[in-house]
């Protein structure tokens, strides 16, 4: 597509300059060698149209396309009603503009609407949140089930969070409330790395935009992209720590250096993996599992399984049955940053 664009850029092109020399067949009659100067005039205007149509069709459309894509049903609501609004005053104030003299009665009616159009459009799609909120208190429209509102909490998002993919889930069961924030300079780190030559860290890139884009468009947790930044501020997790500390929101991470720094600095973080552990089932000493062990553990004689919930399961002895399923008793739960462990011991009936 983009390499017929570009053909017929150099076609167009170059039936420009050769409309030009017939136009202005003089100028080049009087100048040496006016025939290498007429080709030389016509390849110009080639190049050029091959090298400038695609910018000015192509890629602007697919820039535009990808924009409506990536809007909630909200702001694309909000988007036309503001453009329709924006035209409909541009009409009423072009009307007067237009009787001024020439050129001025034909282009400022023009600049008009079209500088209103936008403003509406950026007015109503920065205030689409209080516009819904009036409209429903005046009784004009009715929020869809599900639909989440602006209420509650206004919380950072971190880098690890989007990419991790267990925000979306978290979401959609209920238990997360507010609105979600998303920095623009963590949108950036995301796309950089969905952009990396490596695939494990562009696949996860990846994965968190399409994250994004479904929440945004399942509308049951309100998720907004911020230009807030931390000026002065170079690294990520730094912006966004002195983000969080200007109004005090909290920061939703899966980052545990994160997690440190900004409990130190006072700052209230909302742990994915703290989470996780916190709603798996409590397991005491004395209870029965039920484990597979597939590799040796640190210490000598030590095997280690997991459950289904991913909890790792250290097995006093099972050194030797390594992929042998295995009933064994909980011995003692340790708690670390990184997850629950639990040790066991082999039953023996």
């Amino acid at each position: 597509m983009n390499r017929s664009i570009r053909l017929l850029g150099a076609a167009l092109g170059g039936l420009t300059g050769i409309v030009l020399i017939i136009q202005h067949l003089a100028v080049f009659d009087e100048t040496p060698g006016e025939a290498l100067l007429a080709a030389a005039w016509v390849v110009a205007w080639t190049v050029m149209g091959f090298s400038l149509l695609p910018y000015l069709t192509v890629i602007p459309a697919v820039a535009v396309v990808r924009g409506v894509q990536q809007l909630s049903t909200l702001e694309f609501v909000t988007a036309i009603i503001g453009l329709f609004l924006g035209l409909v005053l541009g009409l009423l104030l072009g009307l007067p503009v237009s009787s001024l003299p020439e050129p001025a009665g034909t282009i400022a009616p023009l600049g008009v609407s079209v500088f209103l159009g936008l403003a509406m459009v950026g007015v109503t799609v920065a205030k689409r949140h209080d516009l819904l909120s009036a409209a429903e208190g005046l009784g004009l429209v009715r929020r869809p089930e599900g639909i989440a509102s602006n209420a509650g909490p206004r919380i950072l998002v971190d880098t690890s969070a989007i990419i991790d993919g267990r925000i979306a889930d978290i979401a959609d069961s209920g238990f997360l409330m507010g609105t979600l924030v998303v920095p623009r300079f963590v949108l950036d780190e995301v796309q950089h790395l969905a952009d990396s030559a490596d695939n494990l860290r562009r696949t996860r890139g990846r994965r968190g935009l399409e994250i994004l884009g479904r929440m945004r468009k399942t509308g049951l947790v309100a998720v907004e992209v911020t230009d807030e930044d931390a000026p002065g501020v170079s690294e990520v997790d730094s912006k966004l720590v002195d983000l969080a500390k200007r109004d005090g929101r909290p920061i939703l991470t899966n980052d545990y250096n994160l997690n440190r720094v900004a409990d130190l600095q006072g700052v209230r973080v909302m742990n994915v993996n703290s989470l996780a552990n916190a709603v798996k089932p409590a397991l005491l000493p004395g209870e029965e599992l039920h484990v597979k062990v597939i590799q040796p553990g640190r210490d000598p004689g030590q095997g280690v399984g997991y459950l289904d919930d991913g909890t790792m399961v250290v097995v006093e002895g099972g050194a030797k049955s390594i992929d042998v399923e295995l009933d064994v008793t909980v011995t003692r739960v340790l708690q670390t940053a990184q997850g629950r462990m639990i040790f066991a011991a082999q039953r023996h009936d």
